[in-house]
């Protein structure tokens, strides 16, 4: 059997070796277009920032390593130009040498990844302009900072890679800005969760612009100029264009293979095509996403490596099926995490499901214990039956560890309240006796029991002021007085049960503390004494940070006592 990859890294090069694994006498051909077969995509920002230091180090794998270990016929700098699935033949061009072949095979896969987007608009051309995707991408921005020292940049979107930049650039002294079209960073995350992160971003120094689109680019004496619209241009000393990916199918297109969202292959749950012995995987194909099951797009390291090995398998003769994605990723940013899996609410609703959340801010291990931080999470779930949807965290430390156990239970098809039945690892360093994933799953499980009523930090300013219902902040007077929401009267929570008589009876009391935890105990309290109480969901830590990108400082503890 003769298999010919078209594209390595991710997708094309974990298939390459498992299909070695799995059958030894095949003859197997990998064609890259660029000069590395399989590289890091994810770390290339972190060598242009001069953390990772040898550019080796991005090389997972040479063509000479692949043939050694592997004995994988890998040639870079070979571009596939044409799929003739007629005669199962591909032609290719050495781009090297110029010279042009036709290379046979019995089956076929197609690992082509995605391009940077680029909308048609003026300037693409300037020098001064990058896209990152490549390692040799990565190699012109690295030589570009260190020749000549620029004091500005740039960054046209705020995903992964114009945030990963925007950290690394920023640590090299640059002034850095970032403009977004849509009015927060990171599509995957709700706008309220993606305060956190725009509030640690203006902290160390960068400069957004959200809600602006980028029109085009000009060169002038100085530098690049980068034109808005309906703003002013900015000038920098140089500009990265990094609004989106877009799948690279020209070739599949061109062969007659069917097309789906946003032109991208359409494949089966076996990751094949609509053309016999034709596979593709990775950033190029559309695939199921595990919660809707809709078709979707999800350029990813996780799942194209995945989808590698499953089309490995069958192209050997195996059964391996791909179940979807959800999405998970987890991203660093300075000294913060952000991390998401599954759907955002707004992805939600556009799903048409019913949805409802849950916030909370625990710490990230028992609170006794020196250095805990606060993290944010917001965990989604199908209203009437609980199915849990997606979740997304904001935080420092413990953060990966709660989005992976969050994904898991997705993956099982756990409903939130069953969240708290979790058996997790606790140590006072790593967690708390009740980690914060079974926390989420109690708040559930008190929400489909009618022992919690909540509402949320956008239904805030919403609220009556004029005496038909009761607005209570049970934090410390010292809390208070370091900021308030107006409106709300202060009775901190030890002393409620003494001063239930300054409440008037008969009125729903709307309460808040700072994460929501002691708010959510006044309410037991309330209930308890005839009073119909809801628990602001996130409570003032949430709707301070949504409303104005405040963000605290990350040690303070939500409880209100004073961390070690």
């Amino acid at each position: 059997m003769k298999v010919v990859i078209v594209g390595g890294v991710a997708g094309g090069a974990t298939a390459a070796a498992r299909i070695r694994r799995l059958d030894e006498q095949a003859q197997i051909v990998v064609f890259e277009r660029s000069g590395y077969v399989s590289y890091a995509n994810c770390g290339l920002p972190y060598y242009i920032g001069g953390v990772i230091t040898d550019p080796n180090q991005l090389t997972l794998q040479t063509p000479e390593s692949f043939y050694q270990r592997f004995r994988v016929d890998m040639r870079v700098r070979h571009e596939v130009t044409a799929i003739h699935p007629e005669k199962k033949t591909v032609s290719v061009r050495n781009l090297a040498t110029g010279e042009e072949f036709e290379e046979g095979y019995d089956k076929l896969l197609l690992s082509p990844g995605a391009n940077p987007t680029q909308p048609p608009m003026s300037g693409l051309d300037d020098p001064r302009l990058f896209t990152l995707r490549t390692v040799e991408d990565t190699l012109r921005i690295r030589q570009f900072v260190v020749e000549t020292k620029p004091k500005s940049v740039v960054l046209a979107g705020g995903g992964f890679i114009g945030l990963e930049l925007a950290e690394n650039l920023r640590e090299l002294g640059l002034e850095v800005t970032i403009i977004q079209g849509i009015d927060h960073m990171l599509l995957q995350l709700d706008p309220e969760m993606a305060a956190f992160l725009h509030a640690k971003l203006r902290e160390k120094g960068v400069r957004l612009l959200l809600g602006h689109m980028v029109e085009g680019f000009a060169s002038t004496p100085g530098g690049i100029q980068v034109k808005l619209k309906q703003a002013d241009p900015i000038q920098a000393d140089m500009a990265v264009l990094a609004i989106g990916v877009t799948p690279d199918t020209a070739l599949a297109k061109d062969a007659g293979l069917e097309l789906g969202v946003r032109g991208s292959i359409v494949v089966n749950d076996r990751m094949e095509t609509s053309l016999p012995h034709i596979y593709a995987v990775g950033d190029a194909v559309q695939v199921r996403h595990a919660v809707t099951g809709e078709n979707t797009l999800i350029s990813l390291a996780g799942p194209a490596n995945k989808q590698g090995r499953i089309a490995a398998d069958n192209i050997c003769g195996g059964h391996s099926r791909y179940l979807g994605a959800q999405g998970s990723f987890v991203l660093k940013v300075f000294d913060m995490t952000v991390a998401s899996t599954g759907l955002s609410e707004e992805a939600a609703k556009l799903a048409g499901l019913d949805c409802d959340k849950v916030y909370l801010a625990p710490a990230n291990h028992a609170g006794y214990y020196p250095g805990g931080k606060i993290m944010m999470m917001k965990v989604l779930f199908e209203r009437d039956t609980f199915r849990l949807l997606g979740a997304e965290i904001v935080g420092y430390e413990g953060v990966d560890k709660r989005i992976d156990v969050l994904a898991a239970a997705i993956h099982a098809h756990l409903t939130g309240p069953e969240l708290k039945d979790l058996d997790l690892a606790y140590a006072p360093p790593y967690s708390s006796a009740k980690d914060p994933v079974n926390m989420a799953g109690f708040m559930m499980e008190n929400l489909k029991d009618g022992l919690l009523r909540q509402f949320h930090w956008d239904e805030v300013d919403a609220l009556p002021r004029d005496g038909s219902v009761t607005l209570l902040d049970v934090r410390t007077p010292q809390e208070y007085a370091n900021g308030h929401i107006d409106g709300f009267q202060n009775i901190p929570l030890d002393e409620l049960r003494e001063r239930l008589g300054e409440l008037p009876a008969g009125k729903p009391v709307y309460a808040h503390c700072q994460s929501g935890l002691r708010s959510y105990v006044a309410c037991r309290i309330l209930a308890q004494h005839g009073f119909t109480c809801y628990n602001l969901s996130g409570s003032y830590l949430l709707y301070a940070t949504a409303k104005r990108h405040y963000s605290p400082a990350p040690t303070a503890d939500p409880c209100g006592r004073q961390l070690p």
